[in-house]
């Protein structure tokens, strides 16, 4: 199987760029459009790249919808190692997305299941995700979505990985991860376009699994090869073992 579009860009920056460009064009499309925001080093430098668009163009993002993909359950809202610290830094402030544009997990919920119902009904009022930007994790994990026997369709707490506890964004963080806030693979499969960025050498393996290990809960990412717009960018040292 193969996506839609497979982008293999020479490195990191241009990877970067063509994603950005293909969101910006998206944005164009459809000016109210609902962005899933994941986070993390693969979508940093096209959100950097969403802002130099706002610089030359403000009102691109003027009715743009914005929705946080997942969030590490314990830590404080203003936590540098949280989701939410790092998606104001890097897209809301830039952006300029006033609150009435973003919807996001809360970070410390008293009631955990509560919090997934609070999402839940959200997403089927507002949604679906028009473009949902994705990175791939090593073991296959897309938001906080883990491998698994059976994969949770919505919005629910994740018991945490290893390879998710040793996240490079948590290297960053003051309080303790107790568990995941994550949408589910339901959720994602229902966007209508997906953003899949994979960039660096230790992503080539997980890449090339995901192209041609086949289908397994075992490997959420390997889910998203049955979804007709999904649009893969990646640079060449993650698209080294492709055939």
């Amino acid at each position: 199987m193969t996506p839609k579009t497979l982008h293999i860009a020479t490195d990191y920056e241009a990877m970067s760029q063509a994603a950005a460009q293909f969101v910006a064009k998206e944005i164009r499309r459809k000016r109210n459009a609902l962005i899933c925001l994941a986070t993390g080093e693969s979508p940093e430098g096209l959100y950097g790249l969403l802002d130099a668009h706002f610089q030359a163009d403000p009102e691109l993002f003027y009715q743009a919808r914005f929705v946080k993909l997942d969030e590490w359950g314990g830590l404080a809202m203003s936590d540098p190692g949280s989701c939410e610290a790092y998606l104001q830094k890097r897209v809301l402030r830039p952006l300029r997305v006033d609150r009435g544009r973003y919807f996001g997990w809360k970070s410390q919920p008293k009631d955990r299941e509560a919090e997934c119902r609070r999402v839940a009904a959200w997403l089927a009022a507002n949604g679906p995700v028009d473009i949902n930007i994705l990175g791939v994790g090593r073991n296959g994990h897309l938001g906080l979505n883990e491998p698994a026997a059976v994969l949770h369709a919505g919005p629910h707490v994740a018991v945490l990985s290893k390879s998710s506890m040793g996240h490079s964004m948590l290297s960053a963080r003051q309080g303790i991860v107790e568990y995941g806030l994550t949408l589910g693979m339901g959720d994602l499969l229902c966007s209508r376009k997906i953003v899949l960025l994979a960039s660096g050498r230790h992503k080539a393996a997980p890449l090339r699994r995901m192209l041609s290990g086949g289908i397994s809960t075992r490997f959420p990412a390997s889910l998203l090869m049955g979804h007709p717009e999904l649009n893969i960018f990646c640079d060449e040292a993650a698209a080294a073992l492709l055939p």
